[in-house]
């Protein structure tokens, strides 16, 4: 019987970052994860990557499991988006909020890495990898985990960070709000004729929103092309070269030609709500409580932001001498991270319907807001705040300092 204070099942960067954030704390850590990462890296970026704000930056740089030295990091100082039928475009820097940054493009695996190798150095976390829960119990006198290698675990709360599709939240059962968003995310990594000078560029056309991420390496984009499902497996279907032309067309030649690196892929697009993000000795955080729209590229820093707050949440109570594993203790963290996830979804789907209308006056409406909020340099810094993740109620690890 190995004892713990919290039981994190899923190894993966939301998870690792609540473990090492939990450090100061004294806590106990047990981390559960079916897979260890490879950590040999190809020429080629992974097809997975993550577009991680200055807010998220901060907290993995305080936890030491930021990859400053990697050349692999590819940071953008600019964003800009435009619709392909119309003139709206709006844009604006990190200058605008006297930042060096907007933010970084990474592989996820990179940061899996990272968290990792702090995780293997930290006496207050074991880790369980490869193994998985076979079976679990939550209740007022504690939480116990069978491993499916025989170990038993006892703790006082249980973490579900195990991802979209959750182990955990489909053993605590908590309700869900889902809705398909009839759309496949197809993503490559992709050259373009023309530099991308730091500059995350997202079109809007019809049904199809494309964007085209700074990765290192000046001509290296990571691509996210959201369209219907049957658009997508055409795409699929395509030669590299008949895909390229694609490619560039769709983008209005706005990065003259493009040529595809590596294999595309192409991922089902789904919102999902968990109607609860806690109960007695359990919680949910990331993927596992609430997935968006990739279109604003915030669903990875919701989850560590979801991360940190919970590990604030656990200090505070432990440090007063609380029970970590309480159900009341747990509805401040919910509460809290229930209102930035309503939200982010409320506003990713309001967006994705805004600019999928086809109909005449709406296109005109799209088209003036996006001028109008270009000129208008208070909005734009509002826009730039949210895409910096510096607005709203921030965990401790996340703030920047004053100065910053």
């Amino acid at each position: 019987m190995q004892a713990a204070d919290v039981i994190i099942i899923g190894g993966g960067m939301v998870g690792l970052t609540l473990a090492l954030a939990l450090k100061p704390s004294g806590l106990k850590v047990a981390v559960v994860e079916g897979k260890v990462p490879d950590d040999t890296f190809n020429e080629v970026a992974d097809n997975r990557v993550s577009a991680i704000n200055l807010a998220s930056q901060t907290l993995l740089e305080r936890l030491n499991a930021w990859p400053a030295h990697s050349n692999r990091l590819g940071p953008y100082t600019s964003m800009e988006v435009w619709e392909a039928q119309s003139r709206g475009r709006i844009g604006f820097s990190a200058g605008l909020m006297h930042q060096s940054h907007l933010g970084h493009i990474v592989e996820n695996r990179l940061l899996q890495h990272h968290l990792l190798e702090q995780a293997r150095q930290c006496p207050h976390i074991s880790l369980h990898m490869p193994a998985r829960a076979a079976s679990v119990s939550a209740s007022d006198s504690g939480a116990f985990v069978l491993l499916d290698n025989g170990t038993p675990i006892t703790g006082r709360l249980l973490v579900g960070a195990d991802g979209a599709r959750s182990w955990l939240r489909g053993q605590m059962q908590p309700g869900m709000v889902e809705w398909d968003y009839d759309h496949n995310a197809l993503v490559a990594t992709i050259e373009t004729d023309e530099p991308h000078e730091q500059c995350a560029r997202q079109i809007f056309s019809g049904n199809n929103i494309i964007a085209f991420l700074p990765l290192a390496g000046a001509h290296r984009c990571s691509l996210v092309w959201s369209c219907t499902p049957e658009r997508a497996q055409e795409l699929l279907a395509l030669s590299d070269d008949d895909f390229n032309k694609q490619l560039a067309t769709a983008f209005d030649l706005r990065m003259g030609l493009c040529r595809v690196l590596g294999p595309r892929m192409a991922v089902p697009l789904r919102a999902r709500y968990s109607q609860q993000f806690c109960g007695t000795r359990w919680a949910l955080i990331g993927d596992a409580a609430h997935t968006i729209h990739p279109l604003a590229g915030q669903g990875v820093n919701l989850g560590l932001q979801d991360a940190a707050a919970l590990a604030d949440t656990l200090m505070t109570r432990h440090a007063e001498g609380q029970d970590i594993g309480e159900l009341a203790g747990l509805r401040r963290f919910e509460r809290w991270r229930k209102a930035e996830a309503t939200t982010m979804l409320a506003g990713m789907e309001g967006l994705k319907r805004l600019f999928g209308s086809e109909l005449g006056p709406v296109k005109g409406l799209r088209a003036f807001g996006l001028g109008l909020t270009d000129r208008l340099t208070p909005l734009k810094r509002r826009l730039a705040a949210h895409a910096l993740g510096v607005g709203g109620l921030q965990p401790a690890l996340s703030r920047l300092h004053e100065n910053e």
